[in-house]
Formats: structure tokens, sequence, C-alpha cells
């Protein structure tokens, strides 16, 4: 007996669904974009935007999440062109755009065409009210900020000691010029890593003189923004800002903003901009010292020049000493001869004028008039000139001798 809903042998073919059609990958990724895009059409979302990234081409890559699921999106430079601001990690915002996929990784996104904010997060309030405190209590102001050594003999490090952010930091600091380099390891994410980057700044700081780094670099790599929350935590914020040593903040990448920039003496916008910022590039110094040398060099001998010229022209206007020598051993050896010539002369013309005024002398002197009767007295060698001369002895001198006298 036959089964009513049995086919028949020949009808079987005719009833049989047909096979499916062999699909190549990309058929099938093309479909179920048309499916998806046409499906939901516009969509329009809230959550909180994380892992942001503004690419260097100009598009937008973020995530957006709540607490229960993570959807990836992407805004084209010709969209984020036209939007006030690029919303940060942590922002609560509305996205509005269409769902599509992205067949190279059989993951769907959302292609925003804007973004609006809706509030700022739980995360981000807290990160706000603590950057207002920090900020009135001083440790972001401006005037604070110490200026960075110019060629720093020791640089100190404190970021992981694996991955590609030392390595490159490294590189960069031996390729422009090499310094010592003192690497403090630490964790740069998970709730250990704000301990001990606070540790590592308190440690470097209390190293003794000749150990101690001119200037410290605080790095870590990019991240999503909760990868980077231990650099905007209160106690990695106060180590930076009461560092006695200079610190440059090297923390994610260039549109990465952290309370740790905000307390640094410079902030940079990546790990290696830290490391190309702390050391000159050794080239440019040498160059520099060449063109130096060279400046310093053409001053001395355009100096000397100059002070050549000033002394031939003085000595054309001077005349030759040797021949000055020669001028005055003649007027002396005519000086001599003129001595030895005129001496005797002049000498007997001097002892006959010496004479005659002995002569003048003798005969106005009291001697000359003692032997025309007069005479002369005297007291202690000394003439008496007035008849009201205090009685007392006195000499009388005579023409042929002295005596001895009273005057009453």
């Amino acid at each position: 007996m036959r089964d009513l809903f049995d086919v028949p042998p020949e009808l079987a073919e005719e009833v049989a669904p047909p096979a499916p059609a062999v699909l190549s990958v990309s058929q099938l990724a093309a479909q179920v974009k048309g499916r998806l895009e046409a499906g939901f059409g516009r969509v329009v979302v809230q959550g909180e935007v994380s892992g942001a990234k503004l690419h260097s081409s100009g598009h937008y890559y973020f995530d957006i999440k709540d607490e229960g699921a993570v959807i990836n999106g992407v805004a084209w430079r010709s969209t984020v062109g036209r939007w006030p601001r690029v919303p940060a990690n942590g922002e609560q915002v509305v996205v509005r755009g269409k769902l599509t996929t992205y067949a190279q990784r059989s993951s769907y996104q959302i292609l925003a065409d804007s973004m609006e904010p809706a509030g700022l997060g739980a995360l981000m309030q807290q990160l706000e009210a603590l950057k207002q405190k920090l900020a009135a209590e001083g440790l972001f102001d401006a005037s604070e900020k110490r200026a960075l050594p110019f060629l720093p003999r020791r640089i100190g490090i404190i970021t992981s000691p694996t991955g590609a952010v030392i390595a490159d930091m490294l590189h960069r600091i031996a390729d422009r010029c090499p310094r010592e380099v003192l690497l403090w390891p630490v964790a740069v994410q998970g709730a250990a890593a704000a301990a001990q980057v606070v540790a590592a700044l308190e440690g470097m700081n209390a190293l003794p003189e000749a150990m101690r780094p001119d200037v410290v670099i605080v790095a870590r790599g990019g991240g999503s923004f909760e990868d980077l929350m231990p650099f905007n935590s209160e106690s990695v914020v106060r180590a930076v800002a009461g560092s006695a040593i200079p610190v440059i903040s090297g923390v994610g990448h260039e549109p990465d903003v952290t309370l740790c920039d905000f307390a640094a003496d410079v902030r940079a916008p990546t790990p290696s901009a830290a490391a190309e910022m702390v050391v000159p590039v050794r080239e440019d110094l040498l160059y520099g010292l060449t063109l130096t040398a060279r400046r310093l060099r053409q001053t001395v001998q355009a100096g000397v020049a100059e002070r050549r010229q000033k002394l031939a022209y003085v000595q054309r206007l001077l005349p030759d000493p040797r021949r000055q020598v020669v001028q005055a051993g003649q007027r002396l050896a005519e000086l001599d001869e003129r001595v030895r010539r005129l001496g005797p002369r002049r000498v007997q013309a001097a002892q006959e004028r010496l004479a005659a005024m002995a002569r003048v002398l003798a005969a106005q002197g009291p001697e000359a008039a003692l032997g025309r009767g007069y005479v002369y007295l005297t007291r202690d060698g000394v003439p008496l000139r007035s008849a009201a001369a205090e009685a007392g002895a006195m000499r009388i001198h005579f023409q042929d001798g002295e005596r001895e006298g009273t005057l009453v």
C-alpha cells in the first residue's frame, strides 16, 4: 500500500526544492550588505564614544557603546568637515546615519552623517570635576611650567619596558643625539598602573644627584579612553605637577588628551614626539658650531686686517725711529763739541762774575764800615739795630777785634 504523501518517482524531480546557487564570497557579502541597508535604512542611536581616532586622511573612526554592546562607526572626511567639533572619547552622543557592512572584516558598522552631544557620561563628568578642582589649586598654571634643558645629560623614561613605544623612543634619541637613558618600567594600563607611575616619579626625584635625570618622559602608546584612564588619576596628576624634575607627557596619540598632559611642563602629541622634543639633532648642533666657528674666525681675521691697516697708516705718519736715533746722535755730538769748546771760557767768565759779586758784597758788608772808624753790636750773633733793645750783655765789633760789653 502506498502512502498518500509518497511522490511518484517520475514526479520527484519536479517537486523537490531547487538547489541553492553557488555564490562567491564577494557576492554573498554584497547580498548581506544590500539586505542590511534595505532592511534598516537610516538609524538614530545613542551611546558613549570610545576608541575614537581622527585618521591622517581626515576620516573619523569610532565605536559607540553602552553597557551591553559595541558598534563600530565611521564618518568620512567630507562629513567630519561640517561638524563644529569632533567628539572625544567618553562623550554621550546621538549618531544619525545608516547601517552598512565592511566586507573585509565581515562586520557591520554605522556610516555616520551627523553626531551630536547627548551630554557627558558619568566618567567624563567625574574627570571634568577633577580637572576643575586641580586647576583651581594651580596645578595646571602656565606660570609654573619649567623650560626643558637644552641638552640633558640623562633622560628618565617612565613607560612599559616592552612593546614598540620604548623601542621607538630609544631609537629616536639615539638617532638624534645619543644620551644616557634611565628606564623605569611600569604598567601603563590596568588597576596597578597609576600607583606604579606615581612610584616611578617619586623614585626618580629621590635619586642621588649623580644618578638623577635632567628630564623625565611619562609615555604610553595610543589606546581606548579606558586604557588611558591611569593618566587621568588624581595621584598621577599630583605626582607630575609636584616633580622637581621637568616632565614631558607623551601619552596616547595626538587626539588623546589626559589630565597628565595639563600637569606636565610640556605635552607631546605622541611618545615619539616626546623623544624628539627632549634632545636636539646632533648634526644641527655640529653645523651650528661650524657656522659659529667660521663667523668667529672671519671676525678675528677682519679685526686683525683692520688693525694692520691702522698700524700701517700710523707708521706712515710717524718718522722713522732709526733716522731719529741717528739725528739725535748727531745733535748730541754737536752739543758735546760745543761744551768742549765753550766750557772753559764759560767757567772762567763765571768765576770772574763770582769774584766781582764777592767784592761788591765785601764793600757793602759791615766789615768794610769798620775800616772807616765804625763799630757794630751783636747779641747771640744777631746785630742790635735799635736803641730800645733790652739791657744785657753784648759784643762790640772793631776793625781789629771784638770786646764784651753791657747795654744798660
